[in-house]
């Protein structure tokens, strides 16, 4: 896997690309597994999992109601031309683990997330 130094590696630094990640969720209702199942693009850990979701409430990004999650910040959404870029490489997708040579990146204030395979970010940004 080809090095992405951008890659965020404290747990405050998941935490803060994974708050990003749910500021920009494109839908204003989704199932609290698809939520997680962005998170899950910055970390597998079920405790920093619920401390992210916890934040997101707290801050106000999200309303939690039971299985459902509404968002909070009224039309933000990851734009493709100016925050999603490419590099040519050996990476393996970070949501699916396949092996790609075009790793796709979102840019967030707090950090970068990636790489992700051409679907996969599609999916993770919530355009699929």
């Amino acid at each position: 896997m080809a090095d992405t130094p951008d890659t965020p590696e404290t747990r405050e630094e998941r935490i803060e690309v994974a708050l990003d990640l749910i500021a920009h969720l494109e839908h204003e209702e989704l199932a609290l597994s698809a939520v997680v199942d962005r998170i899950e693009t910055v970390t597998s850990d079920p405790a920093l999992t619920r401390e992210i979701l916890d934040t997101a409430e707290m801050r106000g990004l999200i309303d939690r109601d039971g299985a459902r999650v509404r968002t909070r910040t009224g039309g933000t959404f990851v734009r493709f031309e100016s925050q999603v870029v490419t590099r040519e490489g050996e990476f393996d997708c970070r949501r699916c683990g396949a092996s790609i040579s075009t790793g796709h990146f979102v840019r967030f204030e707090s950090g970068e997330l990636g790489p992700f395979g051409s679907s996969c970010v599609r999916k993770v940004t919530g355009r699929e």
